[in-house]
């Protein structure tokens, strides 16, 4: 939907309601609904929010230790700036259309470093000054459960039951069971411009996964965003409950978001080579050797919390090495589409839980310093990877991987320290909240016994 058809739909009074949304650090849609008419007002302008939907944790508390906003400083207001080339209609919502908006400061009227949509920008424009476009694909897996959200939080989160009763990996008939919640999710994504290709069951009672066609970095994570919107509102509406959390339960499989990756340039795949193995070109190399080196400094961004760690084990098609292999679930890097003009690089160490627009970043920054520095590809993985003790490890928890991105020079001059400083920050607070709590594990294990 473009501008003008927007202001025509309003004119005809077919849409009354414009979200009018940013994108903050968990990922999620944050904003105001506006009269469309008041929208009309402000469209080509600006809106104002506050300055601390960038430094809030999941459930919108607001930790001290982050210099760009306090209460000391008072928590000031950032601009929301529409980009107009994402309005798009919200067909699950009766006349209301939506748009994503850029944050930008206040006082110096300049981007803000680490607003996640930035961050990707900013390296998309580096792939750019290289001649290179970076596509992108997601897929994005999640669990649906009997009753809403609100049902199972007033029972405590307790007895929870997935909307299936078995593993239904590509399973037709338990999913035709889950069409009502289903088709229209792809239905209505679909018709927002949102290009969902299909839909599946996944490996486990009540996974889902839901697949978008691959698209330019930006709007890779834009349709990513707005997809895991809508299919927490759309299973509400049928009075279901969907989770993206990586780990719901400890003896269920997690939930991921794969991503996968290619540079394009004059139109066609600068990954593909005819006349070398696998048609992988030797820029893909560089590219992937940057991924695996810097994997470590940039996993926080893959896994940003304590429970996206409980995902990474053995035998749950869930990476626990950096390496490479050529169609290998086991490996934290998948070659898919070899010797064929698809040819690209899966990465599969984002969990559901991952903010698209700073994991498509940072991956972003690492595959193309590989490129800077020409550095070498290793051989590719055979067998599984889970045995193999000689390799790489993904960091096993937030606190290694917090670690990992203080620590990252790489990082620190892609994004700014000042920007990587701030999500470290994040991170210790999801770190010093977990601590403090009592949970009901230990109680069952330690109330009688310790």
């Amino acid at each position: 939907m473009t501008f003008e058809e927007l202001k025509t739909q309003i004119a005809s009074g077919a849409i009354d309601t414009v979200l009018t949304c940013m994108i903050d650090m968990q990922g999620r849609l944050m904003g105001k609904r506006f009269h469309a008419e008041a929208f009309l007002d402000i469209a080509e302008d600006e809106t104002h929010c506050c300055n601390y939907l960038l430094a809030t944790d999941l459930v919108m508390s607001t930790p001290e230790g982050y210099k760009s906003t306090s209460w000391e400083q008072g928590y000031g207001d950032y601009v929301m700036k529409p980009d107009l080339t994402t309005i798009r209609p919200t067909p699950w919502l009766d006349g209301t259309a939506m748009v994503l908006c850029d944050i930008i400061d206040h006082h110096t009227h300049k981007p803000v470093p680490h607003a996640p949509r930035q961050m990707l920008k900013n390296q998309i424009a580096r792939a750019t000054e290289m001649g290179l476009t970076p596509v992108m694909a997601t897929e994005l897996e999640f669990f649906l459960f009997q009753g809403t959200h609100d049902q199972i939080g007033a029972e405590g989160f307790r007895e929870m039951k997935t909307i299936s009763r078995y593993n239904e990996d590509y399973h037709i008939f338990q999913t035709s069971k889950e069409e009502h919640i289903m088709r229209p999710i792809r239905n209505h994504l679909r018709a927002m411009g949102v290009p969902v290709e299909g839909s599946k069951g996944e490996a486990e009672a009540g996974q889902e996964e839901l697949n978008i066609k691959y698209a330019e970095a930006l709007a890779c994570a834009d349709h990513h965003t707005i997809a895991k919107h809508a299919v927490k509102e759309i299973a509400h509406q049928n009075g279901a409950a969907a989770t993206f959390m990586s780990k719901w339960h400890h003896d269920r499989v997690g939930s991921a978001a794969h991503v996968h990756q290619s540079l394009w340039k004059d139109g066609t795949n600068a990954f593909y080579d005819a006349d070398r193995p696998l048609a992988k070109s030797e820029l893909m190399d560089h590219y992937m050797a940057g991924l695996i080196a810097y994997a470590s400094d940039y996993t926080y961004f893959m896994a940003p919390y304590i429970n996206s760690y409980k995902r990474f084990a053995k035998g749950t098609f869930a990476p626990t090495r950096t390496v490479w292999s050529v169609d290998n679930r086991t490996a934290a890097f998948r070659l898919c589409g070899d010797g064929t003009k698809g040819v690209r690089v899966e990465c599969r160490i984002p969990g559901a839980d991952m903010n698209p627009y700073l994991a498509q970043a940072a991956m972003l920054a690492a595959g193309l310093k590989g490129i800077e520095e020409k550095l070498t590809l290793s051989d590719a993985l055979k067998g599984d990877a889970y045995e193999m003790a000689d390799a790489g490890e993904i960091p096993s928890t937030l606190r290694d991987a917090r670690d990992a991105l203080l620590a990252s020079d790489m990082l620190k001059e892609a994004f700014g320290a000042d920007v990587i400083t701030h999500y470290a920050r994040a991170a210790e607070v999801e770190i010093e909240d977990y601590d403090r709590i009592v949970t009901d594990y230990e109680i069952r294990r330690n109330f009688e016994r310790a």
